[in-house]
């Protein structure tokens, strides 16, 4: 964990003419630089001290999940077959984080984490990353009707993923992830969908992946770099922009997907 934050202030240390960090709400503003915004993907690193959140804090964390599929000593992940939610450790972080002012990134999450979070957190800003329909595909990692529309009603954000393991077993194509993406907007809105393509390859690429067996969730025969067709990263996204015009998305509503969502939540959440 402290690899990967000392590698972000390198990062705009060493490349800020293109880039910039996104602590505050001003920070969202577009000044024609990257904006990086550094989340925390499960507290695992945190062992059983949610006072610790303090000093990521002031590293520059500005969301955070609780878990990673599997369980910790704060809830459960969506990879557990007991289905449990929030530990009393849980409780005393999410007071904390909503103390602090912090993004809660659902995803990856029980659905009884889903639950308790929601009941636990009043008034915190609240998305779940990258995620899909489990009504279109049923895999844990996706959100019931339900879910959804209890996060549009609290105005989080879904940010679509658009890997196979959430979108389609079978059918690996660009119309699979508009048809979640469809799913998403008549459940919940086209104010609270947006997009989170979670293109692990490209990570892998980088930093390297490394997970325990059955840790990711995938179906038999599927290897975890595993792409849509004609979306392998971010620089396909005019296809899925096409793909998304096709079926009817323009103007605002189709800025807002793209963009204009998660912006919203994030000058709202931010602090000053």
């Amino acid at each position: 964990m402290l690899d990967q934050v000392g590698a972000f202030h390198r990062t705009l240390r060493e490349n800020g003419e293109r880039v910039r960090p996104v602590l505050t709400r001003a920070d969202v503003d577009d000044d024609g630089r990257i904006g990086l915004m550094l989340a925390l993907e499960g507290v695992e690193a945190l062992g059983h001290d949610p006072g610790g959140m303090e000093a990521l804090w002031e590293l520059g964390v500005r969301m955070v999940s609780l878990t990673w599929n599997r369980r910790n000593a704060f809830a459960d992940g969506a990879g557990e077959p007991a289905g449990g939610g929030l530990s009393r450790l849980g409780e005393e972080l999410i007071d904390r984080l909503g103390e602090l002012g912090a993004i809660v990134d659902l995803v990856h999450a029980s659905e009884r984490t889903f639950w308790d979070v929601l009941e636990r957190a009043d008034g915190a800003a609240l998305l779940v990353s990258h995620a899909a329909c489990r009504a279109v595909l049923d895999h844990p990692r996706n959100l019931r009707d339900e879910q959804l529309r209890a996060l549009a009603e609290r105005g989080g954000v879904l940010g679509l993923m658009q890997l196979p393991i959430v979108i389609d077993h079978e059918r690996l194509t660009i119309e699979r992830v508009v048809d979640h993406l469809d799913h998403a907007v008549a459940v919940m809105g086209a104010d609270h969908v947006g997009l989170g393509g979670d293109f692990i390859s490209q990570v892998d690429s980088v930093v390297g992946v490394e997970l325990p067996p059955g840790a990711a969730l995938l179906p038999a025969g599927m290897a975890l770099d595993a792409a849509i067709e004609g979306l392998t990263g971010p620089e396909d996204y005019p296809n899925l922009v096409g793909a998304l015009e096709a079926r009817g998305y323009g103007g605002e509503r189709l800025e807002g997907i793209l963009s204009g969502n998660l912006l919203r939540l994030f000058r709202g959440a931010l602090p000053q």
